[in-house]
């Protein structure tokens, strides 16, 4: 009869809850197992004071250790071999008195034990100091096979049978150490000392003194116990000497640090206290002389930086006056250009072109020297940057047309919404695809927006000449051309990633760029979603999906991305300049992120 299942259905789901608690529990034991090692090695690593004290307390321990053993091992076998030395002169003594008493006595040999009973309490007698301590020695006295055996209070097995083998060979004294069992029970270290006597019969007997090693026992301990004690208060003192010393040192050392990162930090006053005259007091002094020339050549900086701000300033505003005059006369010629010759013709189309530059390098060097003084505002308001993206598009078609190129975008269906200043966010996304299409060699440009929870991603991705070793920051800087050869076919001035740079750390967010020889090249624009917040990611991945096996998949290895001047303090250090502070290390999306392939969840429109 086969029986129902519904019991083994809940067994199973029972073993299967069971596994899975389980599973859930083992990692976080072996975490919690873990976090005293953690603690206990961000101490070591963090901390000069406890490494100095735990290195000197482990070697205390070894040199108190053999010095303790070597000091015991001497004295107890000192102490041992001395009272073995006077040992076996007593026994000796007694062995000899014994001999010679039983040389001159007449007794039958019936009457013979009795002799030899005095004899062992005459011997037993003398060993006894007092009666109210133990015997020095304990006497026995041993004959052959099915002889009498002749006692003073303890067991004839005291006497280990190596000895007894001994004594009985060779007419001689020996010794050995062994352990004497009393007739009460007791049972105590102590040293077998032997020799052979004769009676005047011939009988063969052996007279053994045992020697009780209470005393001496004691001694050794008291002895151990004092180089224990010793040896602590050693090891304390050294360590306590160790930190001690190491405070005395560690102390001004991070002193001098947390001074430097204030010094770091703007606060140029800040100095070392100077006491006495020692290392310490020359080190601090050094410090203080640095600072004083750091904050002497930073402030020369300033003021030239300030005087460079302000003369870029002044020549700018300077050339608007000619400049509009200028523009005035151009104007009229070219207006009237259809009546002159070709030459002069062309003369006022390339004045009229040139002007227009010279008037964006105005605008831009304004806006450059609005930058460096500090007095660029933000206007953030809630923007889709969705909208911004197709705008810039729809303005750079025309262009891309021209060079060959095919504008492709890539948004999701939801809103994009961040608190931009639309403006500035317009004009970074310009200059991104400005540049993709000029530097693109007639290949399509790609940008894609992307969201997530905290942050909106633009990417404009390019497949033309791309990038060298070490120049994915250098596009940055004013100025800056990959190849000095290469005109600029689009009029630019030299100043709009500079000028999207600035507008990007203006909103708190990276402008970072990627690229490879060959494989072209791609920046991406990351913002938080609420003007203010910090950036830990972005929803996009700065290197491309498609640059194949041979591309690089580490942001860090390619050049120096970029965040805004100040990062908060709780930011990763990452050993970039404060200038071109780097933004995460990673270079994959969030969890959070969507998909930036051509999906059901996303729109693509193609431009050209």
């Amino acid at each position: 009869m086969i029986g129902p299942v519904g019991g083994d259905d809940a067994g199973a789901a029972a073993a299967g809850a069971g596994a899975d608690a389980l599973s859930r529990f083992l990692p976080r034991l072996a975490q919690w197992s873990m976090r005293p090692w953690r603690l206990v090695r961000g101490a070591w690593r963090r901390s000069i004071q406890l490494r100095v004290i735990t290195a000197t307390l482990a070697l205390s321990l070894v040199v108190v250790s053999l010095l303790g053993v070597t000091l015991s091992r001497q004295i107890t076998d000192g102490l041992l071999r001395a009272h073995a030395d006077a040992a076996v002169a007593d026994a000796a003594a007694g062995v000899d008195s014994a001999q010679r008493t039983l040389a001159v006595s007449d007794a039958p040999p019936d009457e013979l034990r009795q002799t030899l009973t005095s004899i062992v309490e005459t011997l037993a007698a003398s060993g006894n100091t007092s009666a109210a301590s133990d015997p020095l020695y304990e006497i026995v006295v041993l004959g052959g096979e099915g002889a009498r055996t002749y006692r003073s209070g303890v067991s004839p097995l005291s006497v280990p049978g190596s000895l007894r083998d001994r004594v009985a060979d060779e007419e001689r004294i020996f010794r050995t150490y062994t352990s004497i069992r009393y007739l009460d029970g007791r049972e105590v270290a102590g040293l077998a000392v032997g020799g052979q006597i004769t009676d005047p019969y011939g009988g063969d007997y052996e007279l053994y003194y045992l020697f009780p090693l209470t005393e001496q026992q004691q001694t050794v301990d008291l002895v151990l116990t004092a180089l224990t004690t010793a040896g602590v208060l050693l090891i304390v003192l050294l360590c306590a000497l160790a930190w001690l010393v190491a405070r005395q040192v560690v102390t001004p050392v991070r002193l001098a640090a947390r001074i430097a990162e204030r010094f770091s930090a703007g606060n140029l006053a800040e100095r070392m206290a100077v006491r006495g005259r020692d290392d310490l007091a020359r080190l601090a002094m050094s410090f203080n002389q640095m600072a004083a020339s750091l904050q002497h050549q930073i402030g020369q900086l300033e003021d030239l930086s300030r005087m460079q701000q302000q003369f870029v300033s002044d020549v700018s505003h300077e050339l608007r006056t000619p400049l509009t005059t200028v523009r005035m006369a151009a104007d009229v010629l070219y207006e009237s250009r259809g009546q002159f010759d070709p030459t002069v013709e062309r003369s006022v189309e390339l004045l009229q072109a040139q002007l227009d530059r010279f008037e964006a390098l105005l605008t831009d060097l304004l806006e450059i020297s609005r930058f460096d003084a500090g007095a660029a505002a933000l206007n953030a308001e809630r923007y889709d940057v969705r909208d911004v993206v197709h705008k810039v598009v729809d303005a750079a078609t025309p262009l891309a047309v021209e060079k060959g190129s095919e504008l492709v975008v890539d948004v999701p269906v939801e809103p994009a919404m961040a608190e931009i200043d639309a403006r500035r966010i317009e004009r970074i996304v310009r200059n991104l695809v400005v540049n993709a299409v000029e530097h693109g060699e007639g290949h399509d440009v790609r940008i894609t927006v992307a969201a997530d929870d905290h942050a909106v991603a633009v990417t404009v991705r390019d497949h033309g000449v791309g990038l060298k070793p070490g120049e994915s920051s250098l596009v940055f800087h004013r100025f800056w051309r990959a190849d000095p050869a290469r005109a600029r076919t689009t009029g630019g001035t030299g100043l709009g990633l500079s000028i999207a740079l600035e507008d990007a750390r203006l909103h708190g967010g990276w402008l970072q760029a990627w690229g490879e020889p060959g494989e072209g090249s791609q920046f991406r624009l990351t913002l938080p979603r609420l003007a203010g917040d910090d950036l830990r990611s972005s929803p996009l991945a700065l290197v491309p999906g498609d640059v194949g096996d041979g591309g690089l998949t580490d942001a860090s290895a390619i050049g120096s991305p970029y965040r805004r001047l100040l990062p908060s303090a709780d930011e990763p250090d990452d050993g970039l300049s404060p200038v071109s502070s780097a933004a995460p290390p990673e270079v994959t999306p969030s969890s959070s992120a969507p998909s930036t392939s051509p999906s059901a969840s996303a729109e693509e429109v193609r431009h050209g």
